[in-house]
């Protein structure tokens, strides 16, 4: 007989899916619901019935063990029963062996147990309004913890490590080392709200650094990533992921990422900087990206500097300031007593500055802010201009609109005492035909060489002159030397007289350091 005294089936719609069942097997599980039922014993309970934070898959669970039917327990389902079971009062103080005691019992033995479970159930949650309740019942802390301690086991579940002393050559093979066997079960795959707390609680339990960062890395490729081109204009999202959510995340990234050196190469470090420009993350998370760079700057290649420019004010392709602030971390911070990380380095930025030049995109400026920084990386190296004077050449033909004093500004950055030979006697092939600024640059620099041989041999035979002098005569407010009889005297004006005129038509001084040129 039933417990009410109009008893009858209660009728309500969740989710679209309508339900017709029984008040009294109803109550006889939930407190919650023998209490709606006895207070409104007549009236139609569909409108109080319909906010049950649930899906219309996990109450038929409910329904099912409520008429007596075996329930069957997955780690999709069991978060989302356990927190309905909870909600709807289905405890031990309303029936023995009630359905809260079972799901559990259930999560105890045969989620927490397992990697791939704790993950699967996670992930069923992701997208349910039930994670405080979860939170309140152990549930997601279980599932973390478990896989904290596992991975703390074994770190290989996080994926291979990428060490940065892996050659280029085979970096693809480790890159896809760090992917799983079952895409599906990676850490990668949980949602940041509970992939942060995991990689947190991991670091503070010490577990391998290098694979903690080549997991992060592995979850930047999944949730930041992706090609701009397929960027959806109308709702700013690729793949259904809003750009927005994916600047969050790689802000996230950095902030776990650990600053330890060497724990990721370059590569990585420099992509993830790229697409932390791209989506305009915080100024703090692209500066962490760059400090990490610097501290391993040796290890870089050119293209791990490629950083592109965002904006509607940048002056060419690439970011001049992101390099200079990543060159500028790497020297305030070098200590190193064993220079040969300095001339890494002035290679690195030499190949930079070579390989930029050929933007079309280029100002002047950004051009010679780039040289400046390649010729300060070489200082103290002994290395030659020739990658300055190359440069000068691509980007002169790239650009012939430039005025005679742009092209002045230019020729001033070059140290031609530190050009090597062949350059200094450039092939004709390397010269533009009909480009006059590289024409004269090429017959200054052929100059250069000739003049310094020929002001070598002045000098010495000044000197001989003035160890045989025997009078002194001036012309024209000049102190000129001469030796004896008139052909040594008219030979010591020639010499006098040549050397003033390649002193001041040519500007060139008696310093190899400060040696250059002008173009006249």
């Amino acid at each position: 007989m039933s417990s009410y005294p109009h008893s009858k089936d209660v009728r309500f719609t969740l989710g679209g899916t309508p339900f017709y069942l029984n008040r009294d097997l109803l109550a006889k599980k939930s407190s919650k619901l023998r209490k709606l039922f006895k207070d409104n014993p007549d009236e139609d309970l569909s409108h109080l019935l319909c906010d049950i934070p649930t899906t219309p898959q996990i109450f038929e669970v409910i329904t099912r063990f409520c008429y007596g039917f075996h329930v069957n327990f997955t780690p999709e389902n069991i978060i989302p029963v356990s927190c309905l079971a909870e909600y709807l009062g289905m405890t031990e103080n309303q029936s023995r062996n009630n359905l809260l005691k079972q799901a559990l019992s259930f999560f105890e033995h045969e989620i927490i147990t397992s990697w791939n479970e704790s993950i699967r159930s996670l992930k069923a949650i992701e997208s349910m309004n039930i994670h405080e309740l979860a939170l309140q019942l152990g549930l997601v802390d279980g599932c973390i913890d478990s896989i904290i301690t596992k991975a703390l086991d074994n770190p290989l579940l996080l994926g291979e490590p990428l060490n940065a002393n892996v050659h280029e050559s085979d970096a693809a093979t480790h890159y896809l080392a760090l992917c799983w066997k079952s895409e599906d079960l990676s850490l990668t795959t949980l949602h940041l709200q509970f992939y942060e707390p995991i990689i947190q609680g991991m670091i503070q339990c010490n577990t391998g650094l290098n694979y903690v960062a080549s997991n992060l890395y592995q979850y930047a490729k999944r949730r930041v990533f992706f090609e701009p081109k397929e960027i959806d204009e109308d709702t700013s999202s690729y793949e259904g992921v809003t750009l927005h959510s994916r600047k969050v995340v790689i802000e996230a990234i950095e902030k776990l990422l650990p600053h330890d050196q060497g724990i990721l190469p370059c590569a990585p470090l420099s992509e993830m900087l790229k697409y932390a420009t791209l989506l305009e993350a915080d100024v703090n998370c692209r500066e962490g990206f760059e400090r990490r760079i610097a501290k391993q700057l040796d290890s870089a290649t050119v293209n791990d500097l490629m950083i592109v420019s965002q904006g509607c004010s940048k002056e060419g392709k690439y970011d001049t300031e992101c390099v200079r602030r990543i060159l500028m971390n790497f020297y305030n911070n070098f200590r190193e007593k064993d220079h040969a990380k300095l001339v890494i380095v002035a290679e690195l930025v030499e190949g930079f500055f070579a390989e930029v030049v050929n933007d079309i995109d280029l100002k002047q400026d950004s051009f010679i802010s780039f040289a400046e920084m390649s010729i300060v990386a070489s200082k103290g190296t002994k290395r030659s201009s020739d990658v300055t004077y190359q440069a000068i050449l691509t980007y002169v033909n790239k650009h012939e609109d430039l005025t005679k004093s742009e092209r002045e500004d230019i020729c001033e950055l070059l140290n031609c005492a530190k050009m090597s030979p062949e350059n200094l006697r450039p092939k004709s092939t390397e010269v533009k035909k009909g480009d006059e600024f590289l024409v004269n640059l090429e017959k200054l620099s052929f100059k250069v060489s000739d003049l310094e041989k020929e002001l070598l041999v002045i000098r010495k035979e000044i000197e001989r002159a003035y160890s045989s002098c025997k009078k002194m005569k001036t012309e024209k407010g000049k102190m000129i030397l001469w030796a004896g009889n008139e052909d040594e005297y008219q030979e010591n004006v020639r010499l006098q007289q040549l050397q003033l005129v390649c002193q001041e038509e040519y500007s060139i001084a008696d310093e190899d350091e400060d040696f250059g040129f002008v173009l006249v």
